[in-house]
């Protein structure tokens, strides 16, 4: 089993992605998880588990985005469980989003 530690909308130099834009930071967020789970040796196919924290500060009309994202790396057919929780807000309040993840990944 692989836990992936909350992933933010951080690139690899620890710079901010999309500052007040959600789905520039979502996007940045499951890049980061696609990133973790194969320096682990497998693929978004191996998450079994997504956990979703949100700043209350995002529009609600803008959530959708979560899912249409996430479709685009996960196996839509058989797609991980899942929790979203809406936060007061992050650590950092720039970020918008954060996302950790469980896989299953056979060595």
């Amino acid at each position: 089993m692989v836990f992936i530690a909350g992933q933010v909308a951080q690139d690899q130099n620890g710079n901010l992605v999309g500052r007040d834009d959600f789905r520039v930071q979502v996007q940045q967020v499951f890049e980061n998880l696609r990133a973790a789970v194969e320096a682990a040796g497998g693929d978004f196919k191996n998450v079994v588990k997504l956990n979703y924290y949100c700043a209350e500060s995002v529009d609600p009309a803008q959530i959708a985005a979560v899912r249409e994202i996430r479709d685009k790396y996960v196996n839509t057919a058989n797609p991980p469980t899942s929790t979203f929780v809406v936060v007061k807000r992050l650590v950092r309040p720039e970020w918008l989003i954060e996302v950790d993840a469980v896989a299953v990944v056979k060595k």
